[in-house]
């Protein structure tokens, strides 16, 4: 018996020195030390690659997606033998513990704490990646005794780069521009990343505010295997200022009030387990400030939304970081120093789960049985009404709930009492069976609670982000949130429309509504197809059917010589889940009949988006993607440095995005730009660009603030030197939704009842536009709907215009001040950008 064990061990020591001699450390497989270099995207899937191929009883590889520009989007499982092979049972285990899983728990199952690394979501924050390479290496490293014992009661899911695109951008960039020993000196161009920069995705957005909306194909991947796992930890590695000390938890206020006890406890936990080792090396460290726990589509706020301890870690460094940066205080901030700092908070993190699991386990399921019995927050149902104008949003709204693994149903009749989001008051209303209802009573009810609440609380107004973002406000739909749990029956999906496909062929023609992005897709696809179309300016009804302005009509005559025009059509609309309608005769019952000056034929735009320096890549990034990605229409870039040589005559409009225009100031070009718009030219300038224009003689201009009456306080310029960074709180709105006041008669507002919200993220506002144009959408007194408004722009933001259109000569230009497509997931915002 002796022997035999005997011979079991050296077995045992033989294969483990066997797999250590075939697995590779970063430094050999690379053939440089991780942190003397970048190491380019490639390069780090070929190591995650060798990894699972040396180590595969241990080590599990997924490639759960790939990025715009075609490169891999990686998941590393690492953990024991035994935890790798029952690594389905532990995933499925783990949603039962949630509640979202089709088994229940698993009898006397070991309690595994799942804790998911996540690196590099921002491009040009690189020295994360590069500790990805090390943490998977100390993790998988048979002969690495400590880790080995953590990942007993441990599975952990290594993300490599979250954004390789970005990533790649930035490396690329940089091992171009420098020489055979780096310059830490600041005015080096190795620290002056050109634009757009590498933070951002291929579309210029920022995934690191994308986990709710999943706008960008990188989440949309990613998010569908953190549902079907969700973690018990979730970290998110970043990097700040050259100057900064390291960030790690407990965060900053604002806690949103939903976060639970036992988050804000481990959240301290966790922090002091890092500042061990942090003073044990001296380094410099802060918690508790900056970082706050509120807008919902952080990667450390959805997880925590979602019961897991989500955390940022913030190092030094990022794009002025290059390989070495001098500071202020006259060190030297190395790559080789931000790997280290990472590489142990990342260690630190996995050690403090492995001694934790089983309560972090526990505490996971209990956050979910609590959601599914009591709910979150003060209203128990939200309940989305039906119509059809909103019936497109409605379904985007659908596939959104859907993307986040939220519950929904259709309502049973009945009449409730709750609060009305449009008039800000407790009400009676009646549910109908077409209404959608969201449980505020199921597994997920904390993330329903943070996405539905009409007002967040906001403890501290000095946060990081926006400060409201309410569904039915950026949906644009009626909705109420009951106190009273309402039942309805359970859908799985979003609601698809009828079938498009067998349209009469001798119908006069077709009524498209105007409605929503679908609407727009279609009309995109069939402006590009030349399938000549009309829009009515005026609501009409035929065969006792209404219709609103805005509604694009699809005739056979002129387009007679279009092959299988009806079936082309409703295959189109079928795609896009736009419901169209047969009419027999351009004689309408009431409005205009077809052939009126009222009903207006409608052209292919060829249209130019000015980027390049001195434009918000975001800005400019959130319009690209609304053309190629969203409604798949041509546009066309341009760099601002180009507007002087560009041939103008070759587009109908131009669209300037949030940014700085030096050309306006180039008195020559200006009035080139002007006589561009009076020949014909249409310009929509949009946050930053209506500022840049409104310095014209001949635009709109800006609201003055009114004084009248007040009296200066004498010792208003003597401040505590402490609250340096609150005394400009009273001067910003961080994003606050208000509700601006539409004239839905015009163009720029077909498709909308008589008002809007806006999300308002600054003070700009102008005034009223008084001959030559149209004050589309103003805001008026006392309509701040959500979030935070300084006291001193209170007064400030009304009786002034935030959309309106100005007619010079035969062109224009349309004034958007507030951005409507912010981060792609104000939805409401892409119709009135579309009109």
């Amino acid at each position: 018996m002796q022997r035999r064990v005997a011979c079991f061990f050296l077995s045992f020591l033989l294969l483990s020195l066997s797999l250590s001699a075939q697995l590779q450390s970063p430094e050999q497989f690379l053939g440089y030390k991780i942190g003397t270099q970048y190491t380019p995207h490639w390069r780090i899937v070929d190591y995650y690659k060798h990894v699972a191929a040396a180590m595969p009883g241990t080590v599990k590889l997924q490639q759960y997606g790939q990025t715009n520009e075609g490169r891999p989007l990686l998941l590393a499982y690492v953990s024991t033998t035994e935890n790798i092979t029952n690594l389905e049972a532990i995933r499925t285990n783990n949603l039962s513990l949630a509640g979202m899983g089709d088994k229940p728990v698993a009898a006397g199952a070991k309690q595994t704490a799942v804790v998911w690394l996540s690196y590099n979501v921002h491009g040009n924050e690189t020295s994360s990646s590069e500790v990805s390479l090390l943490t998977l290496y100390a993790l998988a490293d048979p002969a690495n005794t400590q880790t080995r014992g953590w990942l007993q009661n441990t599975v952990v899911l290594i993300d490599p780069c979250l954004n390789p695109d970005g990533r790649d951008r930035y490396v690329n960039w940089f091992r171009s521009v420098t020489g055979k020993q780096y310059n830490p000196v600041a005015d080096a161009r190795e620290h002056r990343e050109p634009w757009p920069g590498g933070r951002t995705n291929h579309y210029n957005f920022d995934l690191n505010r994308d986990w709710a909306w999943q706008t960008q194909v990188e989440s949309q991947q990613r998010m569908i295997v953190y549902n079907q796992w969700l973690p018990q930890i979730h970290v998110d590695f970043h990097e700040q200022g050259i100057n900064n000390p390291y960030y790690f938890a407990p965060a900053a206020q604002p806690y949103h009030q939903l976060i639970t006890d036992w988050q804000r406890s481990f959240q301290n936990t966790i922090g002091k387990n890092h500042a061990k080792y942090f003073d044990e090396k001296g380094w410099l460290y802060f918690t508790r400030e900056v970082f706050d726990l509120l807008y919902p589509s952080y990667g450390d706020t959805y997880p925590i939304y979602n019961g897991a301890i989500g955390m940022t870690y913030e190092q030094g460094g990022g794009p002025a970081g290059g390989a070495a940066a001098l500071t202020e205080d006259g060190d030297t901030l190395t790559l080789l120093n931000r790997v280290e700092h990472h590489f142990t908070t990342s260690m630190s993190t996995l050690e403090v789960a492995s001694k934790n699991a089983g309560r972090l386990v526990s505490e996971f399921q209990t956050f979910y049985a609590a959601a599914a019995k009591n709910g979150a927050g003060v209203y128990k149902t939200y309940v989305i009404k039906h119509s059809d104008r909103d019936a497109q949003r409605l379904l985007n709204l659908q596939n959104l709930l859907t993307k986040n693994a939220i519950r929904f149903g259709t309502g049973q009749q009945g009449n409730y009492r709750g609060y009305n989001y449009d008039t800000g008051k407790e009400e009676t209303f009646a549910v109908g069976d077409k209404d959608m209802v969201i449980s505020g009573m199921q597994p997920k009810a904390n993330l329903v609670t943070v996405l539905f609440e009409p007002k967040t609380v906001v403890v501290d107004s000095n946060t990081y982000d926006i400060t409201a973002w309410s569904l039915p406000y950026a949906y644009g739909l009626k909705a109420y949130a009951s106190k009273t749990a309402i039942a309805a029956t359970p859908v799985s999906g979003a609601t698809a429309v009828a079938s498009n496909m067998n349209l009469p062929a001798d119908a006069y023609g077709y009524v498209v509504p105007w409605g929503g992005i679908q609407s727009v897709k279609l009309l995109s696809q069939l402006l590009q197809k030349g399938i000549k179309l009309r829009m009515t300016e005026q609501p009409f009804q035929v065969a006792g059917k209404s219709f609103d302005r805005g509604s694009i009509i699809i005739l056979k005559g002129g387009n007679q010589y279009y092959p299988n025009l009806w079936k082309d059509i409703g295959t189109l609309a079928s795609t896009h889940q736009v419901t169209l309608t047969p009419v027999t005769s351009g004689f309408v019952d009431a409005g205009a009949d077809f052939g009126s000056s009222k009903v207006h034929p409608l052209k292919k735009r060829r249209i130019a988006l000015l980027t390049g320096e001195g434009v918000s890549p975001n800005a400019a990034g959130e319009i690209w993607h609304y053309f190629d990605q969203q409604i798949n229409y041509p546009v066309t870039l341009i760099n601002v440095a180009d507007f002087g040589r560009t041939k103008w005559s070759d587009y109908d409009l131009l669209i300037m995005p949030d940014g700085n225009y030096r050309f306006l100031a180039d008195k020559p070009v200006a009035d080139a730009f002007k006589s561009w718009i009076t020949g014909g030219g249409n310009v929509i300038a949009l946050e930053g660009a209506v500022t840049q224009l409104s310095k014209q003689d001949w635009a709109i201009k800006m609201k003055k603030s009114d004084d009248s009456g007040s009296v200066k306080d004498r010792y208003e310029s003597l401040r505590n030197y402490e609250n340096r960074e609150r005394d400009y709180i009273p001067n910003i709105t961080p994003g606050s939704i208000f509700k601006v006041a539409l004239d839905n008669s015009h163009p720029l507002a077909f498709g909308f009842p008589g008002y809007y919200y806006t999300l308002k993220q600054d003070a700009s506002i102008y005034e009223f536009i008084k001959e030559g144009g149209w004050n589309v959408g103003v805001l008026k007194r006392d309509n701040q709907i959500a979030g935070f408004v300084g006291s001193k722009l209170v007064g400030k933001l009304q009786d002034g215009v935030l959309f309106g259109t100005q007619e010079i000569g035969r062109g224009g230009v349309t004034y958007l001040v507030d951005n409507v497509l912010f981060r792609s997931f104000w939805e409401t915002g892409k119709l009135l950008f579309s009109n």
